[in-house]
């Protein structure tokens, strides 16, 4: 095996990395993540997935801070989508979402103060974090902060 190959089997085994080696921290907890920084990986984000693997989730960025609501709209798996604002501050949590099947008629999950970024991990990483409105979102090398 070549060392390339090598480094990266120990970095996904490890969970250190993704395979484009996109993070971002919250209390303390780093989760790899997918991010979804324009119109149609915003629209896709994680429908028809069966699952979210432990450790992973996916980032929504927007052109700037505004009201958000997003929906589970052909969403498998029970989610958290948590909001933050421009500064990367938690403004607003939607906990233990369930999965929907009924296309255009799932509800919408809307932040209660205008966001810019949004984490969605599986639903009750925000309780176990014990996550607080206020807390801090830190994006790793690679992820748009303006």
């Amino acid at each position: 095996m070549n060392r390339a190959l090598i480094l990266t089997l120990a970095l996904s085994l490890c969970g250190c990395a993704s395979a484009d080696g996109l993070w971002v921290e919250i209390a303390d907890t780093r989760y790899r993540v997918e991010v979804a920084d324009d119109d149609a990986e915003r629209a896709r984000g994680l429908m028809f997935r069966d699952e979210l693997p432990a450790g992973t989730g996916m980032l929504f960025v927007h052109e700037s801070e505004q009201p958000l609501a997003y929906w589970m709209k052909n969403t498998r798996i029970p989610l958290d989508i948590l909001y933050f604002d421009g500064d990367r501050r938690l403004v607003s949590q939607q906990r233990d979402v369930p999965p929907c099947s009924l296309g255009d008629a799932c509800p919408p999950y809307p932040s209660r103060a205008p966001a810019r970024y949004v984490l969605e991990l599986n639903a009750g990483e925000a309780a176990r974090l014990g996550l607080e409105n206020g807390a801090e979102l830190r994006l790793g090398p690679g992820i748009p902060a303006r």
